[in-house]
């Protein structure tokens, strides 16, 4: 019975390539141990204490722990043991990757990832020609990727994304016709993606958003058609995407985004019926919405805003039976707003700045969707009272809110915080309010307003719309005025809406509190967005931190701005770029702290919106003066209540414009 189980363990061992010796006389090869302590040595590896095999039955670094290893005492002769596998993985071991590691030829299965390694990827992987399994991402390595690579035709899985490499990605890597997944974004590549990679039909997952990549939309890609998940967002490719996309049938997920030069057409994603997650956002497609879209019945999440898309919305989009979310905003869609479109799981839906028309009757959607109707035609009477309608209004192409709401000449905004009043005497108006995926704010007196769009799809701790810290912000004197900001997915806008005309100055205020600058793999996220005060561009690529010179550090950029309408709009929008998932999945986007916005040469300069209320509130009573002490106690009493009264209220819409 004995030489019977003992069978049975080797033939399981030597179909799984068991990564644990059988019997205890089993010796690890001489040169890998060697090899192991010099690691062990290099990357200041504490727990592994090669003072007996390494390869023993249950040590303290037997794979999966971590750090741990994995060897195979089945597949080779003599009883000798072979290093297959190694974990050293979010151990923040910094230093570069020691010449050692190169002697474990047996290699199949390497997790570097999330550490703090630096220097070069040495040329000498490109030896380990057993190697499946391939993870470098999130460190500090610098320099070209090595051709080598392309030596490791074994490889299924290929991970260096989130490092600051240099230079073209390999055509070697075309000979890695095995791969399955390969994720390279935010790595740095730039220059051509290059035509060898037509090769690798057995990709099913490739992440390139984030690098400098230049030329066209690799047309080959259409020939790819074992691909699942493609993200191609915040890189200098040119359009249009190309037609032969239509092939990738077995897509379930799909995110480009640009912007990209050369007009598409969404005629590609007729038959991808596989998809769950459609974001083709910024990407110059013109045409129509294909009515074959109603007929996907796995789709969840789709986003086709900041486009240039025409015509009605299908009545097909009703058959969306799993759709949560619908992003249509920025576009130039047009006739009747109906509910007849609203698929019945709809959470939110973004159709701001189109031309449609028609009348928003809450009794016909469903209960809990937010809707975005902000720079269109339809009529929200039977949402909202008159002065919210007003600021809709406002918004508008062709409207005038100059005689819709009251003027002023200041506000200041607490970005997702409360009322907070500075040292100097400003007071900035709470801002506190939850945003949505789709929502739309503004404050009591209707001085300013917010609106979000975007939601964080694979962030684990939800949809937060605010982000907060107990830390000291550094740089300032005001630190508990950075201890909030707004946070969002795709874009985030502040609307001045009832300032008086003229010259304005804005300080926007910053401090990066969720991506920290520790020693650690966690301080190498990069946040990157790009901010427009109306309309115009004036930060592009805006990195907090690097700008700050480190996390939990203010920074105040100041511009100047003209305002015509009475109306100011400041908008952050994130293009694609930075990190994606440091430090966890759905890190990424626009971030705020606070804001000031001031008339230039006004008096009131130093004044919040509140401040200037009063103000204008104690010079009316100076003018009364004569009327006689009751009036003028009347009129305080009854400007003190008024000033008090409703606070913030919601408004289930957003107002994105084009960029």
């Amino acid at each position: 019975m004995a030489y019977s189980t003992t069978s049975w363990r080797l033939l399981v061992c030597s179909l799984s390539l068991c990564l644990l010796p059988l019997v205890a006389s089993q010796l690890t090869h001489p040169s890998e141990v060697e090899a192991l302590n010099s690691i062990a040595k290099h990357w200041d590896l504490g727990k592994w204490s090669f003072s007996v095999d390494p390869c023993t039955i249950n040590s303290p670094w037997s794979f999966p722990n971590n750090p741990g290893i994995g060897c195979d005492c089945s597949s080779f002769g003599n009883s000798t043991c072979h290093v297959t596998h190694m974990k050293i993985y979010a151990l923040d071991i910094s230093g570069t990757i020691p010449m050692a590691l190169f002697n474990l030829t047996e290699l199949m299965d390497l997790n570097l990832a999330q550490n703090i390694l630096n220097g070069s990827i040495p040329p000498q992987f490109g030896q380990l020609s057993k190697m499946r399994y391939l993870s470098l991402g999130i460190n500090n390595f610098t320099g070209p990727v090595p051709a080598e690579l392309g030596n490791l035709t074994s490889l299924i899985s290929l991970s260096f994304s989130s490092n600051n490499l240099s230079g073209p990605l390999p055509k070697e890597l075309g000979n890695l016709t095995p791969l399955e997944q390969l994720y390279i974004d935010s790595s740095g590549m730039s220059g051509n993606i290059p035509k060898e990679l037509v090769n690798l039909k057995a990709l099913r997952i490739l992440w390139a958003s984030d690098n400098l990549f230049t030329g066209n939309l690799p047309e080959f890609f259409g020939t790819l058609t074992n691909l699942e998940n493609l993200r191609l967002e915040g890189t200098s490719l040119n359009g249009p995407i190309p037609t032969n996309f239509a092939a990738l049938t077995k897509l379930t997920d799909l995110r480009l985004g640009g912007p990209m030069l050369g007009k598409s057409s969404l005629s590609f994603v007729k038959n991808l019926r596989s998809l769950s997650i459609l974001s083709l956002r910024n990407c110059q497609i013109s045409g129509e919405l294909p009515v074959q879209l109603g007929d996907f019945p796995n789709l969840l999440y789709l986003d086709l805003s900041f486009n240039k898309l025409t015509g009605q919305i299908p009545s097909s989009f009703q058959n969306l039976k799993s759709l949560e979310i619908l992003y249509l905003g920025n576009n130039n869609l047009s006739g009747p707003f109906s509910s007849q479109i609203m698929p019945p799981k709809l959470m939110a839906l973004d159709l701001s700045f189109n031309q449609l028309w028609g009348t928003y009757l809450s009794n016909d959607i469903q209960s809990g969707l937010v809707v975005n109707l902000v720079g269109t035609r339809v009529d929200v009477n039977t949402l909202y009272d008159r002065k919210t309608s007003d600021v809709f209004r406002c918004l508008q192409e062709g409207y005038s809110c100059s005689d819709k709401v009251p003027t002023y000449k200041s506000f200041s905004v607490n970005c997702g915080g409360p009322e907070q009043t500075s040292a100097t005497g400003i007071v900035y108006s709470d801002d506190s309010e939850t945003l949505g995926s789709a929502s739309f704010y503004t404050s009591t007196e209707q001085v300013w307003s917010v609106s979000n769009t975007g939601i964080f799809i694979s962030n684990p701790n939800g949809p937060k719309f605010i982000a907060s810290t107990d830390s000291q912000i550094m740089g300032t004197l005001e630190s508990e005025l950075y201890k909030t900001a707004r946070i969002s997915q795709s874009s985030l806008r502040y609307y001045g809406t009832s300032l008086i005309n003229g010259k304005y100055y804005v300080e926007l205020h910053f401090a990066e509190i969720v991506m920290d600058d520790s020693v650690s793999w966690k301080g190498l996220g990069r946040r990157i967005f790009d901010v427009y005060i109306q309309g115009e561009r004036v930060l592009k690529d805006f990195d907090i931190k690097a700008e700050a010179k480190g996390a939990y550090r203010a920074i105040v950029k100041t511009f100047d701005a003209n305002v015509t309408n009475n109306v100011l709009e400041i908008h952050f929008f994130w293009a694609g770029k930075g990190t994606c998932c440091i430090p966890f999945q759905g890190t990424y986007g626009p971030l705020v702290s606070a804001m000031r916005i001031y008339q230039q040469g006004s008096t009131s300069a130093s004044f919040s919106s509140r401040n200037d209320k009063r103000r204008r509130g104690v010079l009316l009573g100076l003018v009364l003066g004569g009327a006689g002490g009751l009036l003028i106690a009347s009129s305080i009493v009854y400007l003190w209540r008024k000033k008090d009264e409703n606070r913030h209220f919601k408004v289930h819409t957003d107002s994105p414009r084009k960029v």
